[in-house]
């Protein structure tokens, strides 16, 4: 370690890795003061605190620490420590450190030292992790957790799909119509009981009763059963018999993929939603059209409960990707629909404008308004979007519940073709 001098402020760069971290700190003229090695242990995070507050750290005037990720061990002690955490996306490094070096050279010490100058340079420029509480974070790991839940059960049904078109044709046409296709309990309890079409030949009505029992169908039972019934007598071709016999092998493997994919997404969409509506702020998030205890849940995990996260309306319509960029340079000006947003909160803000056009009249009008000034389907989406974004900002900043009847005004025609945020998708 090699330590020189106490000048204020100081700025802390950490270059993480799996099993160590670097760490920089750097005076406001850019001197080095510091550098040091610490494992990935409760011992690295003790060496780490003691060197900040050798140089100065305090609670007063805690050192601000810059790092390349917003997850992790150090970074939740960091954050709980009170100290300001700014995340610097790496490609954002990697150009600040052609700055410091021309010959392209790069290693973790140098990188952490850069992470320390960024924030020396131009930390205004740059977003602290916001100060969400415990209870925020919780919500947070479980919404995300259920949403690649869910994204997990769209790949394994698409491969089991894929798999069955290969030779077991009877029994996507009989869930092609059901809400949940081979989702659906019914058709997962089916398939494991009838994995190639010759079994599914060979189930009597009396067999398929039982099993849609199974599957928890209380409703229907004796017209299902022969409707199923019937789709598998039907003539379909067929591979050869070992041929046969290998797939179903295979199908049951998949399904075994599938069954624990929905049930991960299920248990999680329940604990999820019921963490949610214990949080000050569900009333308040739940009181607009299109937004339910789960959506809702993944809207709060993206935002978070910090109210001074975000300084205006504008900043976090940009955050969800709601808000058009402009493109302006000479006599061309182009406005864009924005492609850097977070990911999460623009595809649950897709479900949400989509949802709301059947659960509000305001909201309905408005989105065919768009449509009339020339908005294509996911263009008039994302303004909706947009729409609700402000007004969500504003109803969490006072605490108020969302009122279409000032929320949602009809503009007149000349005003919407005005609008930039018209953007054809």
């Amino acid at each position: 370690m090699e330590i020189t001098g106490l000048p204020t402020p100081v700025f802390c760069g950490v270059d993480w890795a799996e099993d160590h971290h670097d760490v920089a700190l750097v005076d406001a003229g850019g001197k080095q003061l510091a550098k040091l090695r610490i494992g990935d242990d409760a011992a690295g995070f003790a060496q780490l605190t003691a060197l900040l507050v050798e140089h100065g750290d305090c609670a007063d005037e805690p050192v601000p620490v810059a790092i390349e990720t917003s997850r992790g061990l150090l970074v939740a002690c960091l954050r709980a420590t009170g100290r300001p955490v700014f995340a610097i996306n790496p490609l954002a490094v990697a150009r600040y450190r052609d700055r410091h070096s021309v010959a392209r050279k790069k290693s973790d010490a140098v990188d952490a030292a850069v992470l320390a100058n960024i924030l020396r340079t131009d930390m205004a420029a740059h977003r602290p992790l916001p100060a969400d509480s415990e209870f925020v974070q919780a919500i947070a790991v479980l919404a995300r957790a259920q949403q690649n839940a869910v994204w997990d059960r769209g790949q394994a049904h698409n491969r089991l799909r894929s798999q069955l078109r290969e030779f077991y044709p009877a029994i996507l046409e009989a869930f092609a119509q059901h809400k949940h296709g081979l989702c659906s309990r019914e058709a997962r309890t089916i398939l494991a009981a009838a994995p190639t079409p010759a079994k599914a030949a060979r189930l009597t009505v009396r067999r398929l009763q039982a099993l849609l029992k199974q599957a928890g169908r209380v409703r229907g039972i004796q017209a299902e059963a022969d409707r199923i019934h019937e789709v598998f007598q039907r003539d379909y071709l067929h591979q050869p018999p070992q041929v046969e016999a290998a797939l179903g092998r295979q199908t049951t493997a998949l399904l075994r993929q599938l069954n624990t994919a929905c049930q991960n997404a299920d248990e999680l969409e329940e604990a999820t939603a019921q963490t949610f509506e214990e949080h000050p702020d569900a009333q308040v998030i739940r009181s607009f059209p299109g937004l339910g205890s789960l959506t809702g849940a993944r809207v709060l995990a993206e935002i978070g409960a910090d109210r001074t996260r975000f300084a205006y309306a504008g900043a976090l319509k940009a955050y969800a990707g709601s808000a058009p960029v402009t493109q302006a340079s000479g006599k061309s000006c182009v406005v864009m629909s924005r492609k850097i947003k977070n990911q999460r909160l623009a595809a649950v803000g897709y479900v949400w404008a989509f949802v709301s056009l059947t659960k509000s009249p305001g909201a309905r009008t408005h989105y065919d308004r768009r449509r009339e000034v020339g908005d294509r389907h996911v263009a008039a989406q994302r303004n909706l979007f947009n729409r609700f974004m402000g007004m969500l900002f504003d109803c969490l900043q006072h605490g108020q519940l969302y009122d279409e009847t000032k929320a949602l005004p009809i503009q007149p025609l000349e005003d919407l073709l005005e609008d930039p945020s018209s953007i054809a998708a």
